[in-house]
């Protein structure tokens, strides 16, 4: 008796299934979820939340926030933060001063995990909205944050 019980239960959920999709097909709203991708790319809005990679903004003046603190490079667990710097001397104040020279991001390590942006103090680094990362060599995902002949942004202190 107990092989026709489970055939009648297994026939039940499987149109208990069939009835929430059938529902869902004949009820459904405009403007669906799913978007149409390589189509709508110029009307393509990501999440506010949505994390693509990170970027250091600049501003007009090619100045930026970063300080070269590294704590981003020591938050971040698979090390896909690189901070290259030297101490110079500050034109300004006569005093030796750290001074980036490249900001390397490795995208095909990062997890998005976000610990190298809650740990910058100086808030330098975000997230961007861009996605579209598909390469066929994956030195291609090495970027160097920091813009040629930039400077950190007046102010900003270490």
């Amino acid at each position: 008796m107990s092989y026709f019980s489970d055939i009648y239960h297994g026939i039940r959920t499987l149109l208990t299934g069939m009835g929430v999709t059938g529902k869902y097909f004949l009820h459904s709203r405009k403007g669906a979820i799913t978007q149409q991708y390589p189509d709508n790319r110029d009307t393509l809005k990501m999440f506010e939340r949505f994390r693509g990679e990170v970027v250091m903004p600049h501003d007009e003046n090619n100045e930026h926030s970063c300080t070269g603190c590294q704590k981003c490079e020591i938050a971040c667990p698979n090390g896909s933060i690189e901070i290259i710097w030297d101490r110079q001397v500050d034109p300004e104040t006569g005093k030796k001063k750290k001074l980036i020279d490249k900001h390397i991001y490795h995208l095909g390590m990062c997890t998005q995990c976000g610990l190298c942006i809650d740990a910058c103090p100086s808030d330098a680094i975000k997230w961007a909205q861009n996605f579209e990362n598909a390469v066929y060599d994956r030195s291609q995902l090495t970027r160097v944050l920091n813009r040629p002949g930039s400077k950190v942004r007046a102010g900003v202190e270490e």
